[in-house]
């Protein structure tokens, strides 16, 4: 009933959780920070850059599920910070092309590792 979704090319789960899972034709891509899948390091960089990876490895998880951005029907943006808000917001708007996804954007008190930046989403196959 449900598939867990696993690549290389995005940080493997540092705790009970899966990268993804798909069930019913819907993929949940768990929250993902800014590391660097090669290093194991957050990416060198302010917001941008942390968000560009955060994205990346959602983009590579849902890659992995046969899936694209376009199939992306919604995400929540975790900031540490909501004076990062324009910043991380102008990099995810290059993520997505035409009808972006519906979005909750909210600052929080800590993030794993400390991180500045998670992002998670859900897309539908189809």
């Amino acid at each position: 009933m449900k598939k867990q979704i696993s690549t290389t090319n995005a940080p493997a789960a540092i705790g009970p959780y899966s990268q993804a899972i798909e069930a019913n034709g819907m993929v949940f891509v768990s929250g993902q920070l800014p590391v660097d899948p090669a290093t194991g390091e957050f990416a060198e960089g302010g917001i941008k850059e942390l968000t560009r990876q955060s994205l990346t490895n959602m983009k590579n998880i849902l890659t992995e599920a046969g899936l694209t951005m376009d199939n992306v029907v919604k995400t929540t943006v975790f900031l540490a910070d909501m004076a990062d808000f324009a910043a991380m917001n102008g990099v995810y708007a290059s993520f997505f092309e035409g009808v972006a996804p519906a979005r909750s954007a909210v600052a929080v008190k800590t993030l794993p590792k400390n991180a500045l930046v998670e992002i998670e989403c859900i897309a539908v196959k189809g």
